[in-house]
């Protein structure tokens, strides 16, 4: 029997706009080792063209500059 996947282009286009903002992070001195969950919500965010409402709104337009915050 083979096994397939079907994958969804979102996905990948979710999963790299957050690998480049992690090497961002790492660059700027950032420690972890894994990109937070935050960059994986801004990019989905991004690549999706939606507002993101957030309380950490800094964060987000550090990573994410094009990104439509709305924010307390």
């Amino acid at each position: 029997m083979i096994v397939s996947t079907l994958v969804d282009s979102n996905v990948l286009l979710d999963v790299f706009l957050a690998a480049k903002c992690f090497v961002t992070y790492r660059r700027l001195g950032g420690v972890k080792r894994s990109p937070p969950p935050d960059f994986y919500i801004g990019a989905h965010a991004a690549v999706a063209g939606l507002a993101l409402l957030t309380r950490d709104a800094r964060r987000y337009r550090k990573y994410f500059p094009k990104l439509r915050i709305i924010a307390p």
